[in-house]
């Protein structure tokens, strides 16, 4: 019955509100007019009159089966939708012979896959033929990242179009529809409007079935931001732990410590927790994020991090968040240096590059008679008792060339240390007008 009320264009009188408001032209999509507008892609298909394989890429509630749907009828092709959560091969079968009975009979097939990433790597393959054959052109709809979730065969027969989370301008004018559907206006003031729309969060279909709850108030009720959030569930934030988006925010987070920026920091660190991400998680880069951007600059930054990691373990949730936002803006705001992680990248290298060269004699351990006659530990120089503290002798194996791995610019804390390293370097190289007393 469905299928009838579809063809017709006509929706059944208890279809939901955001079915009955869907565009009927590609002119009444909002949001995504970098696609379907003037010298948008899409629209240049429709105007050329034959459209291409597709995947439309983008959150929930920003259009793509609309868009589908409309590309069809636009171009007068027969549309054919399967979803990946309820078809397996069976059904893809199905939909490709029909799909070749009516290229037979003249009639072009735009065949519209919903959550594409769903199928595996094989059944993905098994589109291929009928794309390259054009028995189908294929639209696929996805919210994850095709990069990731599709062949690279079929993301080379297709182009990909990225739909926007809709802003508060498109939201606003479904609103407005919506009201002009229902031939009344919401029943809010004008901060709960404002309010719905961060409640939306980008999702068009959900701000519709927002919508429709309150349009089923009594009319002479009025609810403000407070009465708007007693009356609606407060939504769950678009956050997938195993997805994209938990590469995307810690990405964003370890980016905004690195430069500096405290309160952008904070916000993906809140987007995350708020999320449902595994604080201990969020600790362990914290941590990575101490040694690997702040190293020597702020010797501290590690140990804070660390008690952070060990205070949520102790506290829990949510008074253990706040050692971690606590880490998150020490790390932010400390002096950054990569002089420890470059150093030990090099370090690395050179050691594979060197094999198992032996330390030299004299910095042998030579517990032993024999050890001692082999020159193990002989002219050995214990740095602490030299007048300057420091010896100068090679520490480097015999048969190789001192290097310098660690080379501080002398950001915070490395300041000094870099002016002792040059101190030392004078001394090493033999030059009396360095020797002097290390500062304080």
């Amino acid at each position: 019955m469905s299928d009838l009320f579809e063809a017709s264009g006509i929706h059944p009188p208890d279809a939901p509100l955001a079915d009955r408001l869907r565009p009927a032209t590609l002119d009444d999509v909002v949001g995504q007019d970098h696609l379907l507008g003037t010298g948008g892609p899409i629209r240049r298909m429709i105007e050329a009159g034959r459209l291409g394989s597709m995947i439309l890429w983008g959150p929930p509630g920003t259009g793509k089966t609309t868009i589908a749907r409309l590309l069809a009828q636009a171009a007068g092709y027969q549309f054919q939708q399967i979803s990946a959560v309820f078809s397996g091969v069976a059904d893809l079968k199905k939909a490709f012979e029909a799909a070749r009975m009516r290229r037979a009979a003249g009639q072009a097939t735009l065949l519209f896959v919903d959550e594409i990433h769903r199928f595996n790597r094989a059944q993905q393959d098994g589109f291929l033929p009928f794309v390259e054959e054009g028995v189908v052109t294929l639209v696929g709809a996805t919210t994850e990242n095709p990069s990731f979730e599709l062949n690279g065969a079929l993301l080379s027969r297709s182009q990909v179009f990225v739909l926007k989370r809709l802003d508060g301008a498109a939201l606003d004018q479904l609103l407005i529809r919506a009201e002009a559907h229902e031939d009344r206006t919401l029943p809010l003031t004008a901060e709960a409007r404002h309010a719905l729309l961060a409640l939306a969060d980008g999702d068009g279909r959900y701000l519709l079935t927002m919508s429709e709850v309150l349009f089923d108030l009594p009319p002479d009720v009025t609810l403000d931001v407070q009465g708007l959030a007693g009356t609606l569930q407060k939504r769950a934030p678009a956050y997938d732990k195993s997805r994209e988006e938990h590469y995307n925010l810690i990405s964003a987070l370890h980016k905004s410590v690195r430069g500096s920026d405290p309160d952008a920091a904070l916000y993906w660190l809140a987007r995350m927790l708020n999320g449902g991400e595994d604080p201990l998680y969020l600790a362990r880069r914290i941590v990575r994020m101490a040694v690997e951007d702040i190293g020597q600059a702020d010797p501290l930054s590690l140990l804070v991090a660390n008690a952070a990691k060990d205070t949520y373990d102790f506290l829990g949730s949510p008074e253990g968040e706040l050692a971690l936002a606590q880490a998150v803006v020490h790390l932010a705001t400390a002096p950054k240096s990569v002089g420890v992680y470059e150093a030990y990248k090099a370090a690395s290298k050179a050691a594979r590059e060197t094999g198992s060269l032996m330390p030299p004699a004299h910095i042998r351990n030579a517990p032993t008679r024999l050890m001692k006659s082999l020159g193990y530990g002989k002219g050995y120089q214990y740095d602490p008792d030299t007048p300057e503290g420091f010896s100068g002798a090679n520490f480097f194996p015999d048969g190789m060339d001192r290097r310098t791995f660690y080379a501080p610019k002398g950001e915070g804390h490395e300041a000094k240390v870099k002016e002792r390293l040059e101190r030392w370097a004078a001394l090493r190289a033999g030059s009396p007008s360095e020797k002097r007393n290390e500062p304080e």
